[in-house]
């Protein structure tokens, strides 16, 4: 048993730490369709593109091994990761309240928070949830059907910037900085100061009170430059790039296997895994494929939150009914131009299973904030027609051993 679980540590850290290199193929397969990736093939460092796909091949055991191919993978090609953060919070945050062990604790505690400073909101309930309630469980939720950013932010005051760093730093991912709330627009100094929240049980009493917190750390300097002009929060329009280098910052390589260590977590070293239970991973497995319309709380709009909302890879934008035999458990997400899509997808039906993860840079203009991007003519496309692409070739693509993805699917139900 110690040999065989060496084995697999070897394995995912040969497949996952020295990604190999693939460009030929993914070039190649794209070469094939110039119409839709010409522009984009003839000019890569303008459109920033970055994509990762992983080949599983499945064992005579119905054990996953990976192989990856890349695109223009540089991890000092910085990108804004936007609402893809918010995947790597949800699986922290769950993993926190298992870590504190503390009786009555748990993803559906009631919890509050505390304004202690200027500009932190204080927060009691939550009104897409059935019975009002702000929780761990619903802001994840929140999380994966619509992207929601205060969902998120509620994560963020919860986990703390510290920890997060400490726990991703810890299971291999050092570079990752989660450093700045979504959309709210506060200072590098206001980012730094987390709010003070309490956790009630049935009875309103305080089981867990976590006091207000300042993240001390010392944090990188990216030398991140990016546009040719911005505006600024008071809408004045300022000549030259933005400074992204105390925003947020996470590899595309990073969030992949981030992803990958939660849908294979059987095959993930344990220094690598989230400290997850089974109920933990069956239910962030099922909101992450749910579909807007699948959910009845929380309840959305289907005008504004289609079936395939989210789904970028393979879906773009179509607002049509998605495929009842595609499954794609994912983590999207779009800002200052960027679009990006960290996904695993499946066809149970064709025995098709593999990642894909990219990220491109839809703003031709080369203004930020202006809310001007290319994303419907440039980067929904792009990713609908990527997305088809890989299942085109997953679809004729010979294997040895065919995928039995049932103990998936039940997991995810």
């Amino acid at each position: 048993m110690k040999f065989c679980a060496c084995l697999l540590s070897f394995l995912f850290i040969e497949l996952s730490g020295h990604t190999q290199s693939g460009a030929q193929l993914l070039q190649q397969l794209m070469q094939e369709k110039p119409a839709q990736f010409g522009a984009v093939l003839a000019n890569p460092e303008a459109y920033r593109v970055q994509i990762i796909y992983t080949q599983i091949n499945r064992d005579k055991n119905n054990i996953p091994h990976f192989k990856e191919y890349t695109y223009h993978l540089n991890p000092k090609n910085y990108f804004y990761p936007a609402s893809t953060v918010k995947m790597p919070l949800a699986f922290l945050a769950l993993e926190k309240i298992n870590n504190l062990k503390i009786k009555g604790l748990t993803k559906s505690t009631l919890m509050t928070f505390d304004s202690v400073s200027s500009r932190q909101e204080t927060i009691y309930n939550n009104p897409y949830a059935i019975d009002g309630t702000q929780n761990v469980e619903e802001a994840i939720k929140e999380i994966f059907l619509v992207s929601d950013n205060n969902a998120a932010n509620r994560l963020f005051e919860f986990i703390t910037p510290h920890t997060i760093h400490e726990k991703l730093a810890a299971k291999g991912y050092k570079d990752v900085f989660i450093r700045n709330r979504l959309e709210l627009g506060r200072t590098a100094v206001e980012n730094r100061n987390t709010q003070a929240i309490n956790f009630y049980d049935a009875t309103d009493k305080i089981i867990y009170h976590q006091p207000a917190q300042v993240n001390k750390d010392s944090l990188p300097y990216y030398n991140a430059f990016i546009g040719d002009a911005y505006y600024n929060n008071q809408d004045s329009l300022i000549k030259g790039p933005l400074n992204f280098s105390e925003k947020n910052r996470i590899y595309l390589s990073d969030l992949t296997h981030i992803l990958r260590s939660v849908v294979f977590f059987d095959q993930t070293p344990k220094q690598q895994q989230f400290n997850l239970t089974t109920e933990d991973r069956k239910f962030l497995l099922h909101w992450m494929h749910t579909l807007p319309p699948e959910s009845q709380y929380p309840s959305y709009d289907t005008a504004k939150y289609w079936p395939a909302y989210g789904k970028f890879l393979y879906a773009g934008a179509a607002k049509g009914p998605f495929p009842n035999n595609i499954k794609i458990f994912n983590k999207e997400g779009d800002a200052y131009g960027f679009l990006l899509d960290i996904a695993y997808i499946i066809d149970p039906e064709k025995k098709i299973e593999f990642m894909l993860s990219a990220v491109i840079y839809c703003n031709s203009d080369g203004v930020l904030n202006d809310s001007k991007y290319d994303y419907d003519t440039v980067g929904y496309p792009f990713y609908k027609n990527l997305g088809q692409l890989i299942y085109d070739y997953e679809l004729k693509r010979k294997k040895q051993f065919l995928a039995n993805l049932t103990p998936l699917l039940d997991a995810a139900q």
